[in-house]
């Protein structure tokens, strides 16, 4: 007997499923805005949510750490009223890095997320005299594709360098194109043989850094079932809710909705043989989906 999985709805409001959530777990990149600009429905949404009482924390794969996410997010049109608190990878990186002493680390990243190292004791070294990978992305997103780093990661993964994925993600979109993240190379490592220590979705230890500050800022412990993931990402977001035993909304942007908008998909690519194919082999489906985060 084959037991056919219930339709994922597709709500144009978050108000009905999310009002009963203590916190909400937000992605921001995809979800609050698409690297260019903020998406005025889902400001609108967590400072709605935030009016009722609710906890809201931007959790993010983002390589820096909070204060620069935050003050990106001010440039973008995401002002502090939208959210309680950020927790990002970067975040989790320093402390993964707190558990080496004196390191000599190669940054394999741009230079804007240096910040990443600012006031830890980390010596940052060529290739060839570190002890220590910090992942952070392609030096140059704009015109590289992973398949620039296959010898250079061969070479590392050789020398058995651990190396710490400052941002799972593969992909991201930037304005209306998609850019490579440091998931995406760290993935390259692994099938060379590297070790790799994932500091973000969808692994555990950022949510439950998550769920400590939600719980600093309820003033008491807060229950997983008291808690709502809202995120774009299939194998990050709604993947990472999964294996944390949380709730989940899907929010379509064009990470898996390539006819995405301005931030919302298209109503024509966002149905119920679409949403089918996406979680197909999903641990645990988003309870449902949404064309834009929108209260």
């Amino acid at each position: 007997m084959t037991i056919t999985a219930p339709e994922i709805p597709v709500v144009g409001s978050i108000t009905a499923i999310g009002s009963g959530y203590r916190a909400w777990l937000v992605d921001i990149w995809g979800v609050m805005h698409n690297g260019h600009r903020a998406f005025a429905s889902a400001v609108a949404a967590t400072q709605g949510f935030r009016k009722q009482g609710g906890i809201v924390v931007f959790l993010s794969n983002s390589p820096r750490p909070s204060p620069g996410v935050q003050e990106q997010l001010s440039r973008l049109g995401v002002p502090p009223s939208c959210y309680d608190a950020t927790v990002t990878s970067g975040d989790l990186t320093r402390h993964e890095l707190g558990k080496h002493p004196h390191p000599r680390v190669f940054h394999l990243g741009p230079e804007r997320d240096l910040p990443i190292f600012a006031g830890l004791d980390v010596t940052l070294v060529p290739k060839d005299k570190a002890e220590l990978i910090v992942c952070s992305g392609l030096f140059d997103d704009e015109t590289e594709t992973p398949d620039d780093y296959v010898g250079r990661l061969k070479e590392l993964a050789a020398r058995n360098l651990p190396m710490i994925c400052a941002n799972p993600d593969h992909l991201v979109e930037r304005g209306d194109k998609l850019v490579y993240c440091a998931g995406a190379l760290a993935a390259i490592y692994e099938k060379q043989g590297g070790s790799v220590v994932y500091a973000g979705k969808p692994h555990a230890p950022i949510y439950e850094l998550a769920l400590e500050t939600i719980n600093g800022l309820a003033g008491h412990e807060v229950a997983k079932n008291e808690l709502l993931a809202i995120g774009d990402g299939v194998n990050t977001d709604i993947a990472g809710a999964a294996g944390f035993g949380i709730d989940a909304v899907f929010v379509a942007s064009g990470l898996h909705v390539p006819a995405n908008s301005g931030g919302e998909a298209g109503a024509e690519v966002l149905d119920r043989v679409h949403l089918a194919e996406l979680f197909a082999h999903a641990k645990r489906r988003p309870l449902a989906a949404m064309r834009a985060l929108d209260w």
